[in-house]
């Protein structure tokens, strides 16, 4: 288990091109409103994957609603690191359901900040399966992946970067 120390300096460990991309995309618009979860992810580029399977997926009404959620999001190089064609093949309309079980296995209903997250051992994803969360080495790991930039609020919930693909049994 992390202490609260540990996860306040992990909540504040970026990489300084993330953090000035998503500081800029976070920022209120001018209505004086935060973005919802796909705009930010739009907004911070480095996302363009994660948006067009959530595109082809058709969740973008879902993740543009009330919420709150809480997004695992896999930056284009995570998506990047799968099998050749993997992506190609999941943004076939065929495979729509595979698409949209992985990526709702990226979210967890309500909005769980990092300091949250490392207080417990799992997460239950919309997507029915519960996510593992450690501590590596002073990381946050979810299932595989390790968050690198944590506690994204967005008007609608937040966002973790992660630097890996989930993937449900």
């Amino acid at each position: 288990m992390i202490h609260v120390k540990q996860m306040k300096v992990l909540g504040w460990m970026t990489v300084g091109a993330t953090a000035a991309m998503f500081s800029v995309a976070a920022q209120a618009d001018h209505h004086g409103m935060q973005k919802d979860i796909v705009d930010t992810a739009v907004e911070a580029g480095q996302f363009e994957t994660l948006v067009a399977a959530v595109q082809a997926a058709g969740l973008v009404e879902t993740l543009k609603g009330e919420g709150p959620f809480t997004v695992f999001a896999p930056t284009d190089e995570a998506f990047g690191a799968l099998p050749e064609g993997t992506v190609a093949s999941l943004l076939e309309e065929e495979n729509r359901d595979q698409l949209q079980a992985i990526l709702t296995y990226h979210v967890v209903p309500g909005k769980i900040m990092a300091e949250d997250a490392m207080a417990a051992d799992s997460a239950t994803t919309v997507q029915g399966q519960d996510l593992t969360i450690t501590t590596m080495d002073g990381s946050v790991m979810i299932d595989d992946a390790t968050v690198i930039q944590a506690d994204i609020e967005t008007s609608n919930g937040v966002i973790h970067v992660i630097d890996g693909v989930l993937m449900p049994e």
